[in-house]
């Protein structure tokens, strides 16, 4: 089959839930061959994550995750807020989660988090030259600490323990693929 006949037009979109993270979107849709269905698609703003990077460790946050009933300990990030650049939402990020400003900040690769469900984009930077203010700036629900964390063993550990958030998978994947 050519790969036109394999794309799906949207002939329709109703909105089924809004929440203060996503829209949940029916959507009617018709194939290239005919074929009809309603299918689900949530609407999120983009999510942005930064990779800082000081003296061979990364500096992470640790912080509990409420649907995995769980601690992770991942990269800084977030939501990037309307209006504003992912390279922005990851400096911003940076700083309210770690205290720390970012000197250079390198984009090393976007893509679709779950793309059968999610329309948003994620967006990963690489953080260097970081000073530290001393100051974080913690939304009034998050509680996390940050920590330094040798490189090789965030890279041996992960997907183990801690290391499970498939979305700093997905980052360390880009980071390892910019070191060649």
């Amino acid at each position: 089959m050519d790969n036109e006949k394999l794309k799906w037009e949207i002939t329709g979109k109703r909105k089924l839930l809004h929440t203060p993270v996503f829209d949940v979107i029916e959507q009617a849709e018709v194939s290239a061959t005919g074929i009809k269905g309603d299918y689900i698609a949530m609407e999120a703003h983009d999510w942005a994550m930064v990779i800082p990077e000081l003296d061979g460790d990364f500096l992470m946050v640790r912080q509990w995750r409420h649907s995995s009933e769980s601690m992770t300990l991942e990269f800084p990030g977030g939501v990037v807020d309307r209006g504003e650049e992912p390279a922005e939402a990851s400096r911003r990020e940076l700083l309210e989660e770690t205290g720390f400003e970012a000197g250079e900040l390198k984009h090393l690769g976007t893509c679709y988090p779950n793309p059968a469900l999610f329309k948003n984009r994620f967006h990963v930077f690489l953080a260097r030259d970081l000073v530290a203010t001393g100051k974080q700036a913690l939304d009034d629900d998050e509680l996390l600490t940050y920590e330094r964390v040798p490189i090789d063993e965030v890279v041996r550990g992960y997907g183990k323990g801690e290391l499970t958030h498939a979305l700093m998978g997905t980052a360390l994947a880009f980071y390892l693929i910019s070191r060649g």
